[in-house]
């Protein structure tokens, strides 16, 4: 085997115990390579290593851990290019979009590289006379990260760079959909002046690899993006220890589009939301809940949109969606199209697997009309470039549709109106909310998560980060106690 394909440990780059193929998903006949599987052993030596080089990177002091980050943050955004091509190969994203992610990831460095330095505690008056407060933030200590494969570097970026910038080690279990893009950034962190064994790479199965890092002792918090089902079986995981969670998973996410809303921005946001990254974003809008007054034009332009939509090689400059990732995902999507059909919807466009000059796991993007809130079309994610659209009556229908659902990730409304607008930003039930914007987009200083079984624990990103990879100490000291 050739170095550095899967496993990073300790500093050293390991050959692990087997391999995974890589492949195109645009052209399955490409080989990307094989990448390393790790097992039990290497992931007890990440952890041993993890907890003996945390201390030592927390000594380090601010000024360290912010020209670290700097220096990741600065070669991913001018690498943006080259990275975001491997990215758009093992993934199936659009370049556009594989290029925008790499550089936003580096946002994310540069962003808590200089959140480093912005760490203030507090001074608080005692109640008792003669004793001073003061209260500050301390790394939680080792940090598992469980990433996702369809943010295969951004969403990682945006978990590592915060844990290190609190001083925390990581450990770090990547999707084995993506293992090329994990190699990347591992090698831009690897080069850094960090101590051994406060980042480690540790690619394997979940089932093994995954499911012995939640349950272990040595892990001081876990931080995942995933599904609703592997992310309750973490919680139950990590509460045997004490672990603290932090957890990104499913979603349903609703697009109300009212009678007043601009017909042609609507449709534009609703394609965007619903087929961009080929649907496969957790802030994807899979339900378009549309006034019946505009219901017949708004399914007529968004039908016509998706038709003219370009599918094809990921690689393709005109490429606006790629293929699904895997064979298996496509399968997943296909049947969601029959059961659809099953449960009585229209199906007025898409929904087909596309043969392209190269084979691949392509699909038509797909609109469902005629849509109830109960179908199993409109309650569970899809992960799909499929939206199903129901009517609404008035404001007060398409509100509660919204928030019917055990969802709460992101929602958008289309709306000309002021009080509509702040009515739906004060009652959707959700994390993010949108006012004539996408559902899909969000920025990296603020705070990103949802409610309900869409999330769990402390929100990500921005100065909220620090709520989840700090602890709190409160120090009390007697006036005048000896130096």
């Amino acid at each position: 085997m050739t170095e550095r394909t899967g496993i990073f440990i300790d500093g050293e780059w390991s050959d692990g115990v087997s391999t995974v193929e890589n492949r195109n998903p645009s052209d399955t006949s490409e080989l990307i390579g094989h990448y390393a599987q790790a097992d039990a052993s290497h992931l007890d030596a990440a952890l041993e290593a993890a907890r003996r080089a945390q201390p030592e990177w927390w000594a380090a002091g601010i000024q360290k851990r912010h020209d670290v980050l700097m220096s990741i943050g600065t070669e991913l955004m001018a690498r943006a290019e080259e990275i975001g091509r491997l990215l758009s190969r093992e993934e199936g994203k659009p370049l556009a979009e594989g290029r925008g992610e790499v550089y936003r990831a580096g946002q994310f460095f540069t962003y808590f590289a200089a959140e480093t330095l912005r760490q203030h505690g507090d001074l608080a008056e005692s109640v008792r006379p003669g004793i001073e407060i003061d209260v500050r933030r301390e790394p939680v200590g080792v940090v598992a990260i469980i990433s996702p494969w369809n943010f295969p570097v951004a969403t990682p970026a945006w978990k590592i760079a915060p844990a290190l910038a609190f001083g925390n080690a990581v450990v770090w279990k990547p999707a084995n959909l993506t293992p090329a893009s994990a190699v990347a950034l591992t090698e831009i962190i690897a080069r850094q002046d960090i101590p051994a064994g406060v980042f480690n790479l540790v690619s394997g199965p979940g089932r093994d690899v995954g499911q012995r890092l939640v349950e272990s002792p040595a892990v001081d918090a876990i931080s995942f993006t995933g599904s609703v089902p592997v992310g309750r079986a973490i919680a139950s995981a990590a509460v045997g220890n004490m672990t603290r969670v932090q957890m990104e998973m499913g979603s349903k996410n609703p697009l109300i589009v009212m009678d007043d809303a601009d017909l042609d921005l609507a449709v534009a946001h609703a394609a965007n939301s619903a087929f961009g990254g080929t649907g496969q974003k957790c802030t994807a809008a899979s339900r378009l809940i549309v006034h019946t007054s505009i219901h017949d034009a708004f399914v007529d332009r968004l039908v016509a949109t998706a038709r003219a939509l370009k599918v094809g090689h990921a690689q393709e400059e005109d490429t606006q969606i790629g293929p699904v990732v895997s064979e298996e995902q496509l399968s997943q999507n296909l049947d969601y199209i029959e059961l659809g059909r099953s449960e009585g919807a229209e199906l007025l466009c898409g929904g087909e697997r596309l043969e392209r000059a190269t084979k691949g796991y392509f699909m038509a993007p797909a609109v469902f009309a005629g849509t109830r809130n109960d179908m199993r079309i409109n309650r569970e994610e899809m992960f799909a470039p499929v939206t199903c659209v129901q009517k609404a009556e008035s404001y007060d229908e398409a509100l509660a549709l919204a928030n019917d659902t055990e969802f709460g990730l992101t929602a958008g409304i289309m709306t000309r109106s002021l009080a509509r607008a702040s009515h739906f930003r004060a009652n959707m039930r959700a994390g993010c909310v949108m006012v004539n914007l996408p559902t899909a987009g969000t920025d990296y200083h603020v705070p990103f998560g949802g409610r309900g079984a869409s999330s769990y624990g402390p929100r990500e990103q921005g100065t909220y980060a620090a709520e989840f990879y700090t602890t709190v100490k409160t120090a009390y000291v007697a006036a005048g106690a000896p130096e």
